[in-house]
């Protein structure tokens, strides 16, 4: 349970961050979109608050994985982290698409000339926004490897749609200030792509882990390897392992010596069962049966 508090506090902590630095983010953004005359700019701001939702989200999430074990969930909670990555997903395919909806409706109208011409201030705005939100993309995309939580990943990914959409809009500023005004919605468009595939790539990486996924043969192969180190172990008659939620679970029928004692047989198994644990942390259930062999 010290790994899961430990994986708790890392989240939150990691979430908390994101939650202050969006909304000091999202009030300068504003200021200087009503300052400045910018519509993208205030639109920029709008989008960058929302993520505090996304934020909160994780919070929750991660929150409820962490839960112990209890009657009524005696494999324990992990798949709510599946839950709450795969609610990003969808609020990060949204945004994208209505981004993208955005743009079309400016290139559609034709009616460039009568947009108003932003201030410098805004174009500032929007540099600082890029900055910022790539930098709060690479720090929780930091923690999120650490701690392998789905959901801060997809939270990450947030951040870096944010400063994709930043980009647009000081293409967008930038061009209106320099009389290119349709830049905004076309350079839009094109981020709408890349945000739309980080939202699936979450997505189907979410359900993968929520429909008990066995490893990949690389780890398994890890796994089959270590147990046979174990003194006492003849050959492994079956390996099976499924990744639930962050978790993997194992399940593992080895042979020994069939002339033993109970008392040997259950020690090499006991053997088996804490050098996986020790050698892999991401490991939480592990059951193993002990098949005799002649000898």
């Amino acid at each position: 349970m010290g790994n899961d508090k430990s994986f708790e506090q890392i989240a939150t902590h990691v979430s908390m961050v994101s939650i202050i630095g969006n909304l000091i983010l999202s009030l300068f953004k504003f200021i200087a979109g009503i300052v400045a005359n910018s519509g993208a700019m205030i639109s920029d701001a709008v989008h960058s608050s929302s993520d505090v939702i996304s934020s909160v989200i994780v919070i929750i999430g991660v929150r409820i994985s962490a839960k112990e074990s209890d009657r009524e969930h005696p494999y324990g909670h992990e798949r709510m982290e599946c839950v709450a990555s795969i609610i990003l997903s969808v609020i990060l395919a949204v945004t994208g698409l209505f981004i993208a909806w955005e743009a079309i409706l400016k290139i559609s109208s034709g009616n460039y000339n009568k947009l108003s011409v932003p201030g410098y201030l805004a174009l500032i705005a929007a540099v600082v926004s890029i900055i910022a939100k790539e930098g709060m993309y690479q720090y929780t995309r930091v923690y999120a490897k650490r701690i392998d939580s789905l959901a801060l990943m997809a939270d990450a990914w947030h951040h870096r749609s944010d400063a994709l959409s930043s980009i647009g809009a000081l293409i967008g500023i930038g061009g209106a200030i320099i009389g290119f005004k349709v830049l905004e919605p076309v350079a839009s468009i094109v981020i709408c792509v890349f945000i739309l595939k980080a939202a699936y790539d979450i997505f189907l990486d979410s359900i993968d882990k929520m429909v008990d996924h066995s490893c990949d043969e690389d780890t398994e192969k890890e796994i089959y390897d270590e147990i046979m180190k174990v003194e006492g172990v003849i050959r492994i008659d079956m390996l099976q392992t499924r990744i639930f939620g962050s978790k993997i679970y194992v399940d593992v029928e080895i042979a020994a010596d069939g002339n033993k004692k109970l008392i040997e047989t259950h020690q090499i198994a006991e053997n088996v069962h804490n050098n996986l644990e020790e050698r892999f942390p991401k490991i939480k259930h592990i059951m193993v049966h002990v098949n005799p062999a002649e000898q």
